[in-house]
């Protein structure tokens, strides 16, 4: 990058400005040729498109490789471990501690150890009532008072840890006044919740906030939006821990994180937080079962509700990879999510994907009308030249057919006489008899530095003379009837016709082209249109239609050689009515037949060579067309589906080179 410098001119250093300015455009042949390849194939661009990402290209992943990855992690995490680990641990230390009691009462004749024996042996059934119970007991053993405590800290750290990450390990051993310090987060953080859901400015309260409690928090989130984000989605996972629990199990844990809230003074601003958090974020799946753990091993609450965190945020991010929702974008995959789940590397992966969609339509090969993509012009030529490459690929390997020619040549062939040169003219120039002429004019005239050069006017120049050539006005029909994409041969047939459209337009200009597809009635097909049409769901074989617009096209080019191609795969099955309503039957009715070929001897008549290529051996089908032809001239070709373009190809390159002169 250079910056002017005052009187000492540029001074040059790294780019830092963005994308590197020199760097070269990105490729995007292969993606426009394989979504090609897909909406020739019937696939309508958008489908095209989501199927390419699918894919990936270039080493690049895609969403469908990237998203059984995701899967596998599921896979993985769905064997974390059992949700009910706390509750276990807890009935274990209750029985260490009963056990230990007992032991301590047992040798004592006391009454009063009678009575404790007797209470013990009247504890409730359920662990949270034998703990509710157990509160205020004076245990006579240290080991049972030891056990019961480590019940009252379990529960205390577990139930934070469940609202809050890594709370367990903070608040291991912890005082009265690492209590108090959670109590007073607890009630600053309702206050930055519900002064965020009153739309106020929380960013300086924010500051002071985390100035404050900034270490239980130790993802350091960086905004009020992002603490709020992972404090809701960890409530809403701590419900759906719940939910996955048996409902013995559910009731038993409620009633002891209530009675541990209660106990720390915590149970009213809990509640509170927690309702302000799905205010905060009402489209999370608050209180839904979703996947849980089903592990061997026995997890804490904190880690389970973790657990199934993750779980949700893998089947999220699983359900963005597969964007089979309304409305789905590569936008909507979180980034950050995808890249705890699979790595950098899968991030820049999704990143290349989403390149390539920017750049389909900033390089103006995608257009986007209301909401809708289409192939732009640009994109349809370049199907049309790759479509064509690959025939001519076919055909050269064949040994037969024209294929690419580097060198200049004439329109015609050389008669041996040239003439004077006319604005326009596209013939190869006479060097010869340009440079005599220029000698000729200068010969007597003296030159200005006494020099001997020749100097070559305008006047000078001629160029040689050709034959005529006539051009050839060419009619396409293609048959767009369902039989076509049953039998697997619609793909084959538009690709065929873009073949050739360009081979037209590109290589012989003087000719002119009409593609025209027809089903239950005929019409008129822009290359555009061709490369995102569909078969026609409507039953019917319009050939006879088909070739009354062929003929209208042919008379707007009296001056050229008429040729008409037609790739069907079934004899005619409709026709126009006297009122030019369509009529249909099967099979074929007499009617049909007639008017068809009343139509085939009028293209006959306008001298148009006819040529049918039939892409389906049914006996009545190739009777028919070996009778079209005979009364038009033409040829009948029955080609592999695989092999049409380079029949159509082959013949129209055929016809053209043999045609008489007009």
């Amino acid at each position: 990058m250079a910056r002017p410098r005052p009187g000492k001119g540029y001074r040059y250093g790294r780019w830092r400005g963005g994308p590197d300015p020199l760097a070269p455009p990105y490729d995007l042949g292969s993606a426009v040729d394989e979504i090609g390849d897909s909406v020739l194939g019937g696939s309508g661009v958008r489908e095209a498109l989501r199927e390419l990402l699918r894919r990936g290209m270039d080493g690049r992943r895609g969403l469908d490789e990237l998203r059984r990855s995701v899967r596998e992690r599921l896979r993985q995490a769905r064997t974390a471990g059992r949700m009910d680990g706390t509750l276990q641990e807890v009935r274990e230390l209750l029985d260490r501690a009963l056990e230990a009691e007992r032991r301590a009462l047992f040798p004592d004749p006391d009454d009063a150890a009678r009575l404790a024996e007797a209470e013990l042996d009247a504890l409730p059934q359920d662990t949270a009532g034998a703990v509710r119970a157990l509160k205020d007991y004076p245990f006579r053993s240290p080991e049972a008072r030891e056990a019961y405590d480590r019940i009252q800290d379990l529960l205390r750290r577990e139930v934070l840890d469940s609202s809050f990450a890594n709370m367990k390990q903070a608040l291991e051993n912890a005082s009265e006044q690492d209590m108090q310090a959670v109590k007073d987060m607890v009630a600053d953080l309702s206050r930055l919740v519900d002064a965020h859901n009153r739309g106020e400015d929380t960013d300086e309260q924010f500051r002071e906030f985390m100035d404050k409690h900034g270490q239980f928090f130790p993802d350091d989130p960086q905004s009020v939006e992002e603490l709020i984000d992972s404090l809701a989605r960890r409530a809403a996972a701590q419900e759906r821990m719940m939910a996955g629990l048996s409902p013995e199990q559910r009731a038993e844990l409620s009633d002891l994180m209530a009675q541990t809230m209660s106990d720390m003074g915590l149970a009213s601003e809990m509640a509170h937080l927690q309702d302000a958090l799905r205010q905060a974020r009402p489209d999370l799946p608050w209180g839904q079962r979703g996947q849980v753990p089903d592990g061997e091993q026995g997890l804490g609450m904190g880690d389970a509700t973790t657990a199934v965190a993750e779980l949700a945020d893998l089947e999220a991010l699983s359900n963005q990879l597969s964007q089979g929702y309304a409305g789905a974008s590569l936008a909507d995959v979180d980034e950050e999510l995808l890249e705890q789940a699979l790595g950098r590397e899968a991030v820049d992966d999704l990143a290349a994907l989403r390149q390539m969609e920017r750049e389909l339509e900033r390089q103006g090969y995608l257009n986007r009308s209301d909401g809708r993509l289409e192939l732009s012009p640009k994109a349809v030529r370049r199907l049309g030249a790759t479509a064509l490459r690959r025939v001519f690929a076919k055909l050269d390997a064949a040994g037969r057919g024209e294929h690419d020619v580097a060198d200049a040549g004439a329109a015609g062939e050389l008669t041996g006489s040239s003439r004077e040169w006319q604005f326009g003219d596209e013939q190869p120039l006479d060097v010869v008899r340009t440079v005599r002429n220029a000698v000729l004019r200068t010969a007597g005239a003296p030159s200005g530095d006494g020099g001997r050069r020749v100097r070559i006017a305008v006047e000078d120049f001629e160029v040689v003379e050709t034959e005529r050539r006539t051009g050839a006005a060419v009619a396409l029909l293609v048959d767009l009837s369902y039989s076509m994409a049953l039998r697997g041969t619609w793909g084959a047939a538009k690709s065929t016709a873009m073949a050739l459209h360009s081979l037209v337009t590109t290589r012989f200009p003087q000719d002119a082209i009409q593609i025209i597809g027809f089903s239950s009635t005929a019409q008129v097909l822009k290359p555009e249109t061709l490369a995102e049409l569909s078969v026609d769901t409507l039953q019917g074989t319009n050939l006879q239609h088909g070739l009354m617009l062929a003929r209208r096209f042919l008379a707007r080019h009296r001056d050229a050689e008429p040729v008409v191609l037609v790739v069907t795969d079934g004899e005619p099955t409709a026709h126009l009515e006297e009122d030019g309503t369509p009529y249909f039957c099967w099979p074929p009715m007499p009617e049909t037949i007639a008017k068809t070929v009343a139509e085939v001897e009028r293209v006959a008549r306008s001298g148009a060579t006819l040529n049918v290529f039939a892409l389906d051996p049914e006996p009545s089908l190739v009777h028919f067309v070996h009778d079209i032809t005979a009364r038009a001239g033409g040829r009948v070709f029955t080609p592999d589906s695989d092999r049409l373009g380079e029949y159509v190809v082959a013949d129209y390159l055929r016809t053209r080179r043999g045609r008489r002169a007009r």
